[in-house]
């Protein structure tokens, strides 16, 4: 039974290097997957989706104003069965784009996973998000730390010091460095002035 599904986390848990390797999983059992990516998401270049452990893929670019279910229907018509629909930054989905992917789900009876954020850099939803929360059959949360050790749920943005930024447009793509996954009570006390973080993390080496 085709279920939609919302994989969801702060920034840097894993969402992307997951969804290409349950695409990788299906290919590899000769089923056809499509990989959906937003236009505006133009990090590893448009219409491709990329992980930041070195694992890509090209994927069919949309705009916000697409009809999502009219894309996959043409998929279908035009090259046969579609086995799975993975969709990354998933965040960036319209209200209406959800509602057509669940479209997918009930009417094309093809699974549809979706990968995002929960939250932006204040704490509050994105609107794809919003209704992959309210509408998808199947919730799952991907974990990630926080630099205190506790499990991060939310992502805090700042600046090269690493002060809190709270201005300024709720979608900001690149400069990934500026965004750092916290434990809400480590959201709190940076928001609050208390306190700053190195905007990028030192990686240790593996003992």
């Amino acid at each position: 039974m085709a279920k939609l599904y919302f994989y969801y986390s702060a920034m840097n848990a894993g969402k992307t290097t997951t969804l290409l390797q349950s695409a990788h999983n299906y290919r590899e059992r000769g089923m056809r997957v499509a990989l959906l990516t937003p236009r505006l998401d133009h990090r590893a270049g448009v219409g491709r989706v990329a992980s930041r452990i070195g694992l890509s893929s090209d994927a069919i670019a949309f705009d916000r104003n697409d009809d999502l279910l009219g894309r996959i229907r043409a998929l279908v018509d035009g090259d046969g069965s579609l086995h799975c629909v993975l969709v990354d930054e998933a965040q960036f989905l319209s209200q209406a784009q959800v509602w057509q992917l669940s479209e997918v789900v009930d009417a094309l009876r093809i699974p549809v996973l979706c990968y995002g954020l929960r939250t932006d850099f204040r704490g509050e939803l994105f609107e794809g998000s919003r209704y992959l929360l309210a509408w998808a059959d199947e919730l799952t949360e991907i974990k990630t730390i926080c630099h205190t050790g506790k499990k991060a749920t939310m992502t805090v943005r700042v600046d090269e010091q690493g002060y809190a930024v709270q201005d300024g447009p709720q979608v900001e793509i690149g400069g990934n460095e500026r965004y750092v996954s916290v434990s809400r009570a480590e959201f709190k006390r940076i928001v609050r002035g208390e306190g700053r973080i190195e905007p990028v993390q030192p990686q240790l080496p593996l003992v």
